[in-house]
């Protein structure tokens, strides 16, 4: 069995995939805040007492409270286990739900405004450019897929001026729909920003 989840944006997501790749569970909770009470039973009432041969976990971008809580509970699991763990793209996973053909946007709301935002073509979900953290008026002169999905999809779309924006929060379900390539990451987080913090002056 293959663990994935994702805890990037307010959706506290995970799901069980049997050997042969079919999904086997699935859990999707929008909570907003508060990942680390209950991303844990969630995964216990998966498993059953079962262990998986793996871990997938997002790496993001997005929240930097959410992927480290995510992080930090995959990373113990599999130490505790000794089962390997791999990364995956949370904007890759969201666009992984996305069934049309076609070039297809996810802009993701992050901190002051901005948005994670990335760009990929499909079928195979192959990246056209790197992901980026812009206000909504820079994403706009970047991004050219007419559809653009997350969170941030509308804020986009309503800068650009055109498309259709579609507000999809991520979901586990998807994660072996993401191509090899953007699953089998490092398991450490991608913030694409500077966090906020700032360490104190001696």
């Amino acid at each position: 069995m293959i663990l994935a989840l994702d805890t990037s944006t307010p959706a506290c997501t995970a799901a069980l995939f049997a050997a042969d790749g079919s999904l086997f569970a699935r859990a999707d909770q929008v909570i907003g805040r508060g990942h680390a009470e209950y991303l844990a039973p969630m995964i216990a009432d998966m498993l059953g007492g079962h262990v998986p041969a793996s871990i997938i976990v997002g790496i993001g971008p997005g929240s930097f409270t959410g992927l480290r809580i995510g992080l930090a509970c995959a990373h113990g699991m599999a130490v505790g286990w000794d089962i390997p763990i791999l990364g995956m793209d949370s904007l890759a996973l969201i666009a992984a739900s996305e069934v049309e053909d076609g070039p297809v946007a996810i802009a993701v709301t992050g901190g002051h405004g901005e948005l994670f935002v990335a760009e990929y073509d499909r079928p195979g979900l192959i990246p056209m450019r790197a992901v980026a953290n812009l206000t909504p008026a820079a994403a706009a002169q970047l991004i050219v897929a007419p559809i653009v999905i997350g969170s941030g999809a509308e804020s986009l779309v309503a800068a650009r001026g055109s498309g259709e924006a579609i507000d999809r929060l991520p979901s586990a379900a998807d994660a072996l729909a993401v191509p090899l390539a953007l699953r089998s990451l490092p398991p450490s987080p991608l913030y694409a920003r500077a966090p906020d913090a700032r360490p104190i002056a001696a």
